[in-house]
């Protein structure tokens, strides 16, 4: 076998998904995360890590060996893998191994809290888990195309709660605990998303009409994120749609389960087939 055919065929298992060997990678691969989060969780209660510190010790060092192959495979494999390696799911990959080994280099008497810090970072092994929502990349899509009006309305909140706490700190003042802009900010911040924790209460009947009016923008404002993105994931999964095409009619339109046209009834192409799915 020629090493461009191995690569091929390593691509097609690793990135793809409409064979049968990259459906079983992939569920591996979901296996192996799951249990890696597993053992960190565990990892982190007390009686269990006194009593099991070596066994999840030899576990970790299992997955970060098998992530660490998954990873450098990926790399082999990739048409371009420098694109791959600073990509979003490149740079997941790359964090899932690198705790692990970053852990051997801090001697454990001078470093503990170093240590317990970085082995933490294994959670992000869990975005791992992102590649493999079938409708994770729309999601991320709308996101992407929603960020300038998510970016314009986050500026906005941040001019209003600056109001907000202003005013707050000139009418309670230091003696009802609004000892300055800052902290009348993070009361603005905590009323007007209403979380409301009570540390900070306004006394005067003067600020309490503005925390009220604050309490009432509050719930105006968060209907605005939620609408932008919503009508941005909206148009991304009507462009998902127009992809799916019936060969008999040649509308458009379906879902991407879908096994028969919603216009002629006849039968659609099938879904592994329609377009080359890939991980990346």
């Amino acid at each position: 076998m020629s090493q461009d055919t191995l690569k091929n065929q390593l691509y097609i298992i690793i990135f793809g998904t409409h064979t049968r060997a990259g459906k079983v990678f992939d569920i591996a691969l979901i296996i192996a995360i799951l249990s890696s989060l597993i053992v960190l969780v565990l990892e982190s209660v007390p009686s269990i890590r006194a009593q099991w510190a070596q066994q999840l010790r030899y576990l970790e060092y299992t997955f970060t060996g098998l992530f660490t192959i998954e990873y450098l495979l990926r790399l082999y494999c990739s048409p371009k893998p420098a694109a791959y390696a600073k990509s979003f799911y490149g740079v997941i990959d790359f964090l899932a191994i690198l705790p692990t080994y970053l852990t051997l280099f801090f001697p454990a008497a001078s470093f503990m809290g170093v240590i317990r810090a970085i082995r933490v970072l294994r959670i992000f092994r869990v975005l791992k888990l992102v590649r493999y929502l079938q409708e994770s990349n729309i999601l991320l899509r709308s996101l992407l195309m929603a960020r300038r009006k998510i970016l314009v309305f986050f500026s906005s909140l941040a001019i209003l709660v600056t109001i907000f706490g202003a005013l707050i700190y000139i009418i309670e003042g230091p003696q009802n605990g609004f000892t300055s802009i800052p902290k009348s900010i993070y009361w603005a911040i905590v009323t007007i998303t209403t979380v409301g924790y009570g540390d900070l209460v306004p006394q005067t009947p003067l600020g309490k009409a503005i925390a009220s009016l604050t309490m009432l923008m509050g719930y105006s404002i968060i209907a605005v994120p939620t609408g932008i993105i919503t009508a941005e994931l909206h148009q991304e999964m009507n462009a998902h749609k127009s992809l799916v095409r019936c060969p008999n009619c040649s509308r458009s339109g379906h879902e991407s389960d879908a096994m028969y046209c919603k216009h002629c009834g006849g039968e659609l192409a099938d879904p592994d087939n329609r377009v080359v799915k890939t991980k990346e």
